[in-house]
């Protein structure tokens, strides 16, 4: 087949071509290859999606690669079918959906049918799109096209979605619960307790709806992060001073000040970032390294590359390295640690925290990068170019 202009169609038409010299037929691009694919480049099987053409009598004159693997059906079985054997689908409700669609009689205004799910013989799921061509808005269909979309890409953000809220709803439940609980006693009970035991119940509400606050805060990251409206309302930071003041609140909680290393070369470049962000990626990484690390915690504040093309200075970003001496992150995990849900070896949080900190650093035009430590450990580097807030560029 080839595909070239016509004036009565208005769009590309499909024409059969004759088989080859050798007698083989011309296969299923041929058409593309000396028509269309001849001044675009573009053949049938080039095409990320399923594309099946039929003729005016419901013969399919095109079956492409993709389609024979979402299908699993051979081109030379499907050429020359007509279109409901070659595409024998059904709807989810076990109807034939060529039968139900009628694409050859029915109204003569119709065009195609939107993008839906139907099944493929076996119950193998695929989302199809059919465009109607007629030789006038109200005339006889010349072809009908159809496209096939495997479902699998969906089905993977389908089982995201449902990870999140199954995660989110576990989070919850706990501290929740406990909220529930102290508050009922303490309306319940008041006057028998003690103002210790008071304060205790009262100390322990408080923790618990941070910790839910905490959560609706990363669940709201996560949101922004997904859908590129993350802002970034870039201040003069020093990063130095930002880590100490992370280094300083360990300490008060009961940390041995000998367990951290601060080391800070001078002079670094004047950073613009946003200051809250920063503070939650460095509490991401230190939190991190606590609690998973062992041995010392190494924090180096040093100048380095801007991580964006055309910064030549030397002295462009500004680049944090958080590592720790404990057993690392296994080799086959390194390519999860930004992914969500991802947890170290020992269990506890969403596991969303280095989703959010990815997020917040690629937002700031930067990059972050996990690997092995000098002494064993896990190593976090991020770089962030020194950029300026958007008033002054």
């Amino acid at each position: 087949m080839t595909v070239g202009t016509s004036g009565t169609l208005g769009a590309w038409e499909l024409r059969s071509e004759p088989a080859s010299p050798h007698g083989d037929p011309a296969g299923p691009g041929a058409g593309f290859r000396t028509g269309f694919g001849a001044e675009l480049g573009i053949d049938p099987d080039d095409l990320p999606d399923g594309l099946v053409v039929a003729d005016e009598g419901g013969r399919v004159i095109c079956f492409n690669a993709a389609a024979q693997r979402i299908t699993a059906v051979p081109a030379a079985d499907a050429l020359g079918l007509g279109l409901d054997r070659a595409l024998p689908l059904e709807d989810l409700e076990g109807r034939r959906w060529w039968q139900l669609t009628d694409p050859y009689g029915g109204l003569a205004i119709r065009n195609g049918q939107p993008e839906r799910n139907l099944l493929l013989p076996g119950g193998r799921e695929v989302l199809v799109s059919a465009r109607y061509l007629r030789t006038h808005p109200t005339g006889p269909i010349r072809r009908v096209v159809v496209s096939l979309r495997d479902t699998e890409a969906r089905r993977r953000t389908e089982r995201s979605h449902a990870e999140l809220i199954a995660t989110v709803a576990h989070e919850l439940r706990s501290p929740l619960t406990s909220v529930k609980g102290f508050t009922a006693t303490l309306l319940a009970k008041w006057e028998r307790f003690t103002d210790d035991q008071k304060k205790l119940m009262l100390s322990t509400v408080d923790a618990d709806a941070n910790r839910v606050t905490r959560l609706i805060a990363e669940l709201l990251d996560i949101s922004r992060i997904d859908s590129g409206r993350l802002e970034v309302r870039r201040q003069p930071v020093d990063m130095g001073a930002a880590v100490g003041r992370h280094i300083q609140a360990y300490v008060a909680a009961g940390q041995p000040a000998d367990r951290f290393l601060l080391r800070i070369e001078q002079p670094l470049p004047a950073l613009w970032a946003d200051p809250d962000k920063i503070d939650q990626v460095l509490s991401n990484l230190l939190e991190n390294a606590v609690r998973h690390g062992e041995g010392t915690v190494t924090i180096d504040v040093t100048a380095a590359l801007s991580p964006r093309e055309g910064d030549a200075d030397q002295n462009t970003a500004t680049s944090v390295t958080v590592s720790d001496e404990g057993p690392g992150i296994p080799e086959e995990s390194m390519n999860r640690v930004f992914t969500r849900f991802w947890r170290g070896s020992k269990r506890g949080g969403t596991g969303l925290g280095l989703y959010i900190v990815k997020g917040i650093v690629e937002a700031h035009g930067g990059f972050i990068t996990v690997g092995r430590a000098p002494g064993g450990g896990a190593e976090f580097r991020f770089t962030l170019p020194v950029s300026t807030p958007a008033y002054l560029q």
